[in-house]
């Protein structure tokens, strides 16, 4: 691959080399009745790790990296969710489970080390105006009882 040297991005492809492992190490462990569940929500997280590196470096803005960065870390995290339920059911040995514990923290540290360095290096700074800023706005709250507005209070 040679899209943007994102194959020169060791934390993207460590992560899709987990990706590869979950898929190819943990999936087939799983029962054929977990296939719509617990393997599917597995999966996604899992290619959703190197997806959102991906999609931040292709942003060209250390703001915008960095927040990609955030996202692979939750996902990073759920895959560790997904394996340590799978283990507990009984589907992965403790072996295994330990190994893909010391990969998933491993690359956690390596995701960690790389959003500080994005934070430092402020790559793309200059593209956008000084004022340039990452923020999510704020969702209104729903209430189970629409016929009340707790809004204005």
């Amino acid at each position: 691959m040679t899209v943007m040297n994102l194959d020169r991005l060791e934390v993207w492809v460590r992560t899709k080399d987990f990706a590869l492992a979950v898929y190819k190490e943990v999936v087939p462990h799983l029962p054929a009745d977990e296939k719509w569940n617990l393997t599917s929500q597995l999966k996604r997280a899992a290619q959703s790790i190197p997806a959102n590196i991906a999609e931040g470096h292709g942003r060209y803005h250390f703001l915008d990296n960095v927040r990609f960065c955030y996202m692979a870390r939750g996902s990073l995290v759920e895959v560790q969710s997904h394996m340590a339920l799978a283990h507990d059911l009984g589907y992965l040995s403790d072996d295994f489970d330990q190994r893909m514990t010391v990969h998933a923290e491993s690359i956690g540290k390596q995701l960690n080390n790389y959003i500080a360095y994005l934070q430092r290096s402020k790559q793309g700074e200059k593209e956008f105006p000084s004022g340039y800023t990452v923020r999510e706005e704020p969702e209104p709250y729903h209430l189970d009882n629409p016929g009340e507005d707790f809004t204005n209070h």
